[in-house]
């Protein structure tokens, strides 16, 4: 209040030494003088000349009063009517006298008849109506952030249109910890505003500071008016890039793609413009790997792949990184960039075969090593753990060692050459990656012979059939016997074995080739001396030590149609095949007048005898059984008959090549009487030669059922030892009655077995039943069917 009441006195004194002014001006330079306010209203009374100058208003119209002036927009005009002066617009002071502290605008009036000029002086009052204004709204200030305390900013003045004490008459400065003001009075210039800097600037803190200066007037109520300062700290490279993080750590898979990008570094600098801009580079310590490997841009920061990232070369990289600023003198920090590199599975194990047998002998024990087997796998963790593994179904196995990652390759079951005589083994091994990786060896292993195996005959027993009549030295059979091992150890020698025993006699006219078994008789074989018989041949192997098989072989004489047929009746005392019979003429028809018998050593068809009348004096009288050899008359004597009749007797056999024997006999046809007498002699003397022959004819029969007996028990024993073969394929059988009858033979050229006897045709064969034991033999001699002989 005291401060409102100190104004009001201040401004009443003012107004009173102005009209004081006026007043003097106007006495020495007007007539009259009046005081208007500016911004009156148009029309407003300034005051009544013709009163105050004492002319007579009547006259005025006739006098023609009026204002003179130039301006063709006067500010005032006079009423002629009654002398008073009007304001004609409405008046700015600032307008018409500008900065003036006295603004007196001088009129000058006319009459005419007579000539009468006034001066009327008009002082326009300023009233307070236009508030101080700076020359800019806003102002920008640039201080550096170096600038020190103390510091002097002029600023432009505000000015106001109004004058004297409504002119500006004070500035006040926003509130702020910076800046302060000090205004300098310049008299007519007026107040001139000056910031001082009282505290330091610092850009990082604040970049700019905003400022509110104001003018005020010294009306009542004070006008002002304002103006924003910008003060913009300018920048100084004081402030270090500082990176947004402590340590930086990141972990990178290795196989990334090139262009990854790795991470991105920040750093900032408080500072600004160049000062503040901040760019990236790998520190001095960096080596030549890092960056052929990594790549930082130096715009953002982002460490980029540029190379491949391996885990099995380095698992982990610290780079040094460095950011800089653009100042005249940069400044720069540094931090470390930890990179930790995560493995994939990126390798497969790798197997690696040491200390290798490749060729093993086949007498290995189980669990014996084989060779040393190791992997690795370049990754780490479960992607480097290995399984190793090898297939099922071969003799061999795997045995984990007590070192990592190493393996024994050993026997889990015997080996045998004989069955396999390599073996290719796969070798997997698969890591525990997701996915797994894995990779295959492929090593042989040969295993090597030892000798094992004996040899093996290609038979056993052999059974060889020899045709009687062989040419000595020469080869008779062959035995062939080989071994399942190798080189010396499969090399077979045969020898004989000869024992010296009695039974094994007959070695000694055979010998066998060492290298290829081929058998060689030394003698020619006789059937009617040897039909069959055995020995054994021993195989031996060249290993060491040697192993050695013996094979039994059997061997059967083939009989040859080599024996003629021999007379054993008729025969004369001189010894040849001549007889005579005597037979009384009244014999009837079928008598019989004798029997010629004869014997084969051959058998089979070789042995069968047939009979034929090969010449005979009366061939209606006599005939001769062909198979028995009984000569019987056909019809009864007649007067006419010869009493003298000649018989010649073919006795041939049945063999390819046949050969025979002719016997005589001479029929004596006497008269009963006669025939009686001579019968008892000749009986006496037929009984003696009966007698003979049947003991000759019984130690025969009991040779050949001897034979027989041990023909069926041999075959026997190898119908047993193997069931597959038919019979042997010799057999006989015999039964005399003055031939050699039923007697079964092989023959090799029509390979089949021939059942000989009488009165069957050379065509009648035998056929092997179900069981390989039965004959079916086709009897021709009549309907009778068929004739089966079971062994």
């Amino acid at each position: 209040m005291e401060q409102r009441r100190y104004e009001r006195r201040s401004a009443q004194g003012y107004l009173f030494g102005c009209v004081v002014a006026v007043l003097l001006w106007s006495t020495a330079w007007a007539q009259l003088r009046y005081s208007i306010s500016e911004e009156v209203n148009e029309g407003t009374v300034v005051g009544n000349i013709a009163k105050d100058l004492g002319l007579d208003k009547s006259t005025l119209i006739d006098r023609k009063y009026r204002i003179v002036s130039s301006n063709a927009d006067p500010l005032f005009h006079v009423n002629q009517n009654n002398g008073v002066l009007y304001v004609s617009r409405k008046i700015d002071r600032e307008e018409v006298c500008a900065q003036s502290n006295t603004c007196l605008m001088n009129l000058k009036t006319v009459l005419e008849n007579p000539l009468e000029v006034h001066y009327i002086g008009v002082e326009i009052l300023d009233i307070n109506d236009h508030s101080p204004s700076f020359p800019e709204k806003e102002k920008t200030l640039e201080i550096s952030e170096s600038v020190l305390p103390g510091a002097r900013f002029q600023l432009k003045p505000s000015r106001d249109r109004d004058s004297g004490h409504f002119s500006v008459q004070q500035y006040k400065l926003s509130q702020n910890d910076h800046f302060r003001l000090e205004v300098r009075d310049k008299g007519e210039d007026g107040k001139i505003p000056i910031l001082v800097l009282q505290k330091s600037l610092d850009r990082e803190a604040a970049g700019s500071n905003s400022l509110v200066l104001t003018a005020v007037d010294g009306g009542e109520p004070p006008k002002s008016g304002t103006m924003n300062i910008l003060v913009k700290v300018l920048d100084v490279n004081d402030n270090v890039p500082v990176f947004s993080k402590d340590i930086y750590s990141v972990t990178l898979y290795e196989n990334v793609q090139v262009g990854t990008t790795v991470i991105e570094v920040n750093a900032t600098d408080l500072d600004e413009g160049q000062n503040g801009e901040v760019y990236y580079s790998f520190g001095n310590s960096v080596s030549n790997t890092l960056f052929k490997l990594f790549y930082i841009n130096p715009s953002t920061g982002e460490i980029i792949v540029s190379g491949l990232i391996d885990y099995e070369q380095k698992d982990k990289y610290e780079i040094e990184i460095e950011a800089s600023d653009k100042g005249v003198a940069p400044l720069t920090t540094e931090k470390s960039v930890v990179i930790q590199i995560v493995d994939i599975n990126d390798n497969a194990p790798e197997i690696e075969v040491t200390s290798f047998s490749s060729s093993i002998p086949e007498d290995f024990r189980p669990g014996t090593t084989v060779a040393l087997i190791s992997v690795n796998d370049l990754d780490s963790g479960l992607n480097g753990k290995v399984i190793c593994s090898i297939d099922e179904d071969v003799p061999f196995a795997l045995s984990p060692s007590l070192q990592d990652q190493m393996y024994s390759l050993v026997t889990k079951s015997p080996l045998d050459r004989e069955k396999q005589t390599h073996y290719d083994l796969t070798i997997t091994a698969k890591d525990a990656g997701q996915p797994s990786l894995s990779s295959d060896k492929t090593i042989s292993v040969v295993v090597s012979d030892v000798n094992d195996n004996s040899p093996e005959f290609s038979l056993s027993p052999y059974t060889f059939y020899v045709t009687e009549g062989n040419d000595p030295g020469t080869s008779v059979f062959s035995v062939k016997a080989f071994d399942r091992d190798e080189n010396d150890n499969a090399l077979v020698s045969y020898h004989i074995l000869r024992d010296g025993s009695k039974e094994n006699r007959v070695t000694s006219f055979l010998n066998i080739n060492s290298e290829t078994g081929d058998i060689l008789a030394l003698k020619s074989f006789d059937f009617e001396t040897l039909k069959t018989f055995q020995f054994q041949v021993v195989a031996t192997d060249s290993g060491t030590p040697s192993l050695s098989s013996n094979v039994t072989v059997n061997v059967f004489i083939l009989d040859q149609n080599d024996n003629a047929p021999v007379i054993l009746y008729p025969v004369s005392s001189n010894g040849s095949a001549e007889g005579v019979e005597e037979i009384p003429r009244n014999v009837n028809a079928g008598h019989l007048v004798t029997k010629v018998r004869a014997y084969d050593a051959d058998i089979g068809y070789n042995g069968w005898l047939l009979f034929s009348l090969q010449d005979v004096t009366d061939h209606s009288l006599f005939g001769l059984d062909r198979y028995t050899g009984q000569i019987r008359t056909l019809r009864s004597f007649t007067e006419t008959d010869e009493a003298e009749h000649k018989l010649v007797i073919l006795v041939k056999d049945n063999g390819n090549v046949s050969l025979s024997a002719t016997a005589t006999v001479l029929v004596k046809v006497v008269e009963p009487k006669e025939a009686f007498a001579a019968s008892d002699v000749k009986s006496a003397t037929k009984d003696e030669e009966e007698n003979n022959v049947t003991f000759y004819l019984m130690i025969t029969l009991g040779s050949v059922s001897t034979l027989f007996l041990i023909s069926i028990i041999v075959l026997i024993a190898m119908q047993c030892s193997k069931t597959t073969d038919y019979t042997s394929k010799y057999l006989q059988e015999t039964n005399y009655d003055g031939t050699l009858c039923h007697s079964i033979q092989y023959r090799s050229g029509d390979k089949r077995y021939m059942l000989v006897g009488p009165r069957m045709s050379i065509g009648s064969t035998i056929v092997p039943g179900s069981h390989a034991n039965t004959l079916v033999l086709p009897d021709r001699r009549g309907p009778s069917g068929e004739v089966r002989q079971v062994f």
